[in-house]
């Protein structure tokens, strides 16, 4: 399963103008705030999220809320992200790898996820 999401980092920057905090708290846990050092960082953060959400085929829902994922960095800085247990238990998730880069004003994230759950699409012949 894959998702992406993009985010303009000027929108953050409004964001974090009007209710810094507040926003933060939102969708970040404790220690996400901590790695939020900037607009950037803060919209490649919301984009991590966003991505994994879209990944598991439901968005940002009562399924998979922010507050269901927890984004990290490790010993190198690469980001990567961790999901509450009833999460990976009803999706039956193996493994995940998470991608974030910043350009051109934009946070974009790249999500992957391996499942043994069955993701059934419909095809249009």
């Amino acid at each position: 399963m894959t998702g992406i999401d993009i985010v303009k980092i000027d929108r953050i920057e409004k964001l974090l103008e009007r209710h810094r905090e507040k926003a933060l708290r939102r969708f970040l846990h404790e220690e996400e705030i901590v790695l939020a050092k900037s607009a950037e960082s803060v919209a490649g953060l919301y984009a991590a999220k966003e991505a994994v959400a879209k990944a598991l085929g439901h968005g940002i829902s009562a399924t998979c809320g922010f507050h269901d994922i927890k984004i990290h960095k490790d010993q190198n800085g690469a980001p990567y992200f961790t999901l509450k247990r009833e999460i990976v238990e009803r999706f039956q998730i193996k493994s995940c790898d998470l991608s974030i880069t910043h350009d051109g004003g934009f946070a974009i994230a790249v999500v992957f996820i391996q499942s043994t759950h069955s993701f059934k699409r419909e095809i249009c012949h």
